[in-house]
């Protein structure tokens, strides 16, 4: 295909693009700096993001999550990634999605009901701005700069009784709703981004955690696995964990040079 095909860009009619790059080094090797041109020019354009890291550990050197509205620019990316001296460990590909397990305004009203609260239409006007936000933060995410990332992908198990494409939504909802106040209880201190890669790639969704301090990482993972929604249903890839760093410092630390 001609690459001017696409120049009007490639956009998801809801939410944004995200691809995850986890890269081995070639080290020794130059070409560092038309990898650091590639992402400011990327991010130069709003509201494109790059977050860069050093991961931790032996199973990739460096890694790159970026994310924007524009799949074409995204692949361009990537492709100018790849023409580095590295080598793909791992990728995923996903779009940021709303929730359709999110609290409608009947649920809201029922939640102030059993509290004996009056569902006035100043408390309704309230929920209505928190929820907008809420949406827009998961379709629209602008990423903070944290210390630590963490990404790893997941599906739904569908074996036997633990299918859970065979519970009814209502029986779905209740349990997303258990498994989002354990993540709640981490306000704060972990920011999380769910992505959605069913049809997209081999997992169905992709986790991203940002966080100032592991151990709030390692602590979320090892309690939501009590909980009904991972025990039961729940099927993990791998865990890919990193400092961030300005993407010219991962490469640096990497062993690669201008």
């Amino acid at each position: 295909m001609d690459d001017a095909a696409t120049t009007d860009g490639v956009r998801p009619s809801e939410g944004w693009g995200v691809v995850h790059l986890f890269l081995r080094a070639r080290r020794g090797e130059p070409g560092a700096g038309d990898v650091v041109d590639a992402i400011a020019e990327f991010t130069a354009e709003e509201p494109n993001q790059v977050v860069a890291c050093s991961v931790l550990g032996g199973r990739a050197d460096l890694g790159f999550m970026c994310l924007g509205p524009d799949l074409d620019r995204l692949d361009r990316l990537t492709k100018r990634i790849l023409a580095g001296p590295v080598e793909c460990a791992y990728s995923f590909v996903s779009l940021t999605e709303g929730s359709e397990y999110t609290s409608t305004e009947d649920d809201e009203r029922a939640r102030l009901a059993a509290a004996g609260e009056a569902a006035d239409e100043d408390r309704m006007a309230a929920w209505r701005d928190r929820m907008a936000h809420y949406r827009d933060a998961r379709l629209h995410p602008r990423l903070p700069r944290r210390k630590v990332i963490a990404f790893y992908p997941m599906s739904k198990r569908r074996e036997g009784a633990d299918n859970w494409y065979s519970l009814d939504f209502a029986a779905r909802k209740a349990l997303m709703q258990g498994h989002a106040r354990v993540g709640r209880a981490y306000a704060g201190r972990i920011l999380q981004l769910i992505t959605g890669s069913t049809g997209l790639d081999d997992w169905e969704w992709g986790v991203t955690l940002l966080a100032d301090d592991p151990v709030p990482v390692k602590q979320i993972v090892y309690e939501m696995r009590f909980d009904e929604v991972s025990a039961r249903y729940g099927e993990f890839g791998p865990f890919f964990v990193g400092l961030v760093m300005d993407p010219e410092a991962a490469l640096a630390r990497s062993g690669l040079t201008r």
